[in-house]
């Protein structure tokens, strides 16, 4: 059904290791529009919804609907048919394809129930690792991966409740992932300058460090987060980069510029920043408005352990 929908030849045989990677190389043809290359990868070939798809990109579900529909609208119009692209294609218009695996794994690697989609993700990244293997940012990109989901088990405990990072126990950690992640940044590394998957697997790589040394290096993660900034300057990098400054210079520190970040209407239904900025202004000793904000994020909150989980700290904080 997907080479149909896309047109796909018949009875070709195919030069990757898995189809859906040159299938997704496809959606990169010239008559598509550059933003939508890796939106469409998601919904055509790996089965995202357009409410799935405008999350990760912080676009409002219809939005990202029309313009779905826009895109695939235009290939149909123009009867285009999409041939297996060679190694050479794929370096060439890596990026999206690099941008769609990632959309992909981060939207499945948090659910604690299912990890399916994080795995086929793991798995089209190792693909394109052998395809360009001298790629640093493919490299980066897989090792990012590993990092996550080497934690996954550790963020539920023993009762099935939400274990934020820091408070994991790094006993639970996949190791032997982190090893092989470690192996890969490495060698991305030596490969050319450091692209954002680079940065954001180095990121990981430090809060991975903690496993042997005890303790999280923020000072580390912050500087990486300002080097992230000045390549990708998205708010969600920005927002990450308060959080990690929090931990340097304190919550009331930050606390202005992520209210200040509130404004950005991207942020309007991003559970992470609610999250995030009712912890600041409990942190800072903003109680009545960090109760309010609480229940904001409370309300955003899709999976059931987080939000017993922030339910419990909002108690706390009207308990104390």
């Amino acid at each position: 059904m997907i080479a149909d929908e896309l047109g796909q030849k018949a009875g070709e045989h195919p030069v990757f290791p898995d189809r859906r990677l040159a299938l997704m190389l496809a959606c990169t043809h010239s008559t598509v529009d550059p933003a939508m290359r890796a939106p469409l990868m998601l919904q055509v070939l790996l089965g995202l919804t357009a409410s799935e798809i405008g999350a990760a990109y912080l676009v409002p579900p219809a939005t990202m609907g029309q313009r779905l529909v826009r895109a695939k609208a235009r290939i149909k119009e123009l009867g285009i048919r999409f041939e297996e692209p060679d190694a050479e294609r794929l370096a060439r218009d890596l990026p999206a394809v690099l941008d769609a695996i990632y959309a992909t794994f981060t939207s499945d690697w948090v659910c604690r129930e299912s990890r399916n989609r994080a795995e086929e993700a793991i798995w089209l990244a190792q693909c394109v690792v052998a395809q360009v293997p001298s790629d640093p940012e493919a490299k980066g990109l897989l090792a990012l991966m590993l990092y996550l989901s080497a934690r996954m088990d550790a963020q539920s405990g023993p009762d099935g409740g939400y274990v934020p990072l820091d408070e994991q126990d790094v006993s639970r950690w996949d190791h032997a992932a982190i090893d092989t992640a470690e192996a890969l940044l490495r060698a991305a590394n030596q490969c050319g300058p450091s692209g954002r998957f680079q940065i954001e697997a180095a990121i990981q790589s430090v809060h991975c460090a903690r496993r042997s040394s005890g303790r999280t290096d923020w000072v580390t993660i912050g500087s990486l987060y300002d080097l992230l900034f000045a390549l990708l300057s998205s708010p969600v990098v920005r927002l990450n980069r308060a959080l990690a400054r929090s931990h340097i210079d304190g919550a009331a520190a930050v606390l202005g510029e992520v209210i200040e970040l509130g404004r950005d209407p991207r942020m309007v239904s991003y559970q992470p920043y609610w999250a995030a900025r009712s912890h600041l202004a409990a942190e800072a000793g903003e109680r009545e408005t960090a109760l309010e904000i609480f229940g904001v994020a409370i309300g955003l909150t899709t999976d059931p352990a987080v939000r017993a989980y922030l339910m419990k700290r909002r108690q706390r904080l009207l308990d104390g």
